[in-house]
């Protein structure tokens, strides 16, 4: 049985009509939400709450609307860093998991079976190869059986003025950002057809792709990335009648090994998102497992912008 902790903090509730009692208490059958009802603990919080029961069925179906039990995810550029951490959020929601990347996964295969329970397979895979891609999927099938849900994530970044752009590096970018993720996400969807039972697809957007980023210079990257949340709406739309979903998430600024090589927007960093900070890996972890999950099987052509709100822009200057 899989494992999940939400909190719930029930506030105080205000008296209003339809159902509301003037004490602050809502009535509903065989449940009291109240500020005055004890504080608890619930199966599956962390923190107190103020309802007097919740049932075991209602935490079963949390579970299984979040469960990944008995599933295989692909993902591409998961040896480090954000794809990393999304292999590692698989897992724990239950998943088999084939990290398909250029470079030796920063934590041993071993260890991370060890740590997760799941089983894991690492496949070394240049997303420029059509051949080599191809033969990565393959292999994932023949030692996992199949392939339920695809992540999305590899891709490199290039912060230069555009007017220094060269053909050559611009080119790579729409290569590796672009044109693998597409055929990364056509592989996938190729065997969930073959499969016949549906499957999802998470691919790696960017804030880039809304806004020009404060203090950075992103141009083609914008591009490429403004490129795969299109083709998240598009795919959704084409994949819909064979029960795949297609969705994208766009992360801000998130502390990477990546990132940090960029000492002197460190502070940017920590203070232009309206929230006041940089994101961290894991804010992206609940996000793209809802995505993964029958939670959101109404869900498709969607984008999750997690960027502490700077995506909307900012009122301070």
């Amino acid at each position: 049985m899989m494992k999940i902790r939400l909190e719930f903090r029930v506030a105080e509730v205000l008296s209003r009509r339809g159902g509301l009692l003037s004490s602050g208490q809502f009535s509903a059958r065989g449940r009291i939400w109240s500020k005055y009802a004890p504080n608890g603990r619930h199966g599956f919080g962390t923190g107190s709450c103020r309802l007097s029961s919740v049932t075991e069925t209602t935490r079963k179906l949390i579970e299984s609307k979040l469960s990944l039990d008995g599933r295989v995810t692909v993902i591409t550029g998961g040896a480090r860093g954000i794809g990393l951490t999304l292999a590692k959020t698989a897992a724990a929601l239950g998943s088999d998991v084939a990290i398909l990347d250029v470079q030796e996964p920063e934590m041993n295969v071993s260890q991370l079976e060890q740590e997760y329970g799941s089983r894991f397979i690492f496949h070394r895979m240049d997303v420029t190869s059509k051949v080599g891609m191809e033969l990565a999927f393959d292999k994932v099938v023949e030692d996992l059986g199949k392939v339920d849900n695809c992540i999305t994530c590899a891709g490199i970044a290039l912060d230069k003025p555009f007017l220094e752009h060269t053909w050559e590096e611009s080119r790579r970018i729409l290569d590796i950002n672009v044109l693998g993720s597409f055929f990364s996400a056509q592989l996938a969807a190729k065997q969930m057809v073959k499969q016949g039972n549906g499957g999802s697809i998470v691919m790696i957007a960017s804030i880039a792709a809304h806004c020009a980023i404060p203090a950075q210079r992103v141009s083609i990257y914008g591009a490429s990335k403004g490129a795969v949340k299109l083709l998240g709406k598009t795919l959704a739309v084409e994949m819909a009648p064979f029960n795949i979903r297609v969705n994208t998430i766009s992360p801000g600024f998130i502390a990477t090994k990546m990132s940090a090589q960029f000492a002197d927007l460190q502070e940017v960093f920590r203070t232009i998102p309206p929230m006041g900070r940089i994101g961290q890996p894991e804010d992206l972890a609940i996000a793209v497992g809802y995505l993964l999950g029958d939670g959101a099987s109404y869900t498709t052509g969607t984008d999750i912008a997690v960027t502490g709100g700077l995506h909307n822009g900012r009122i301070e200057v």
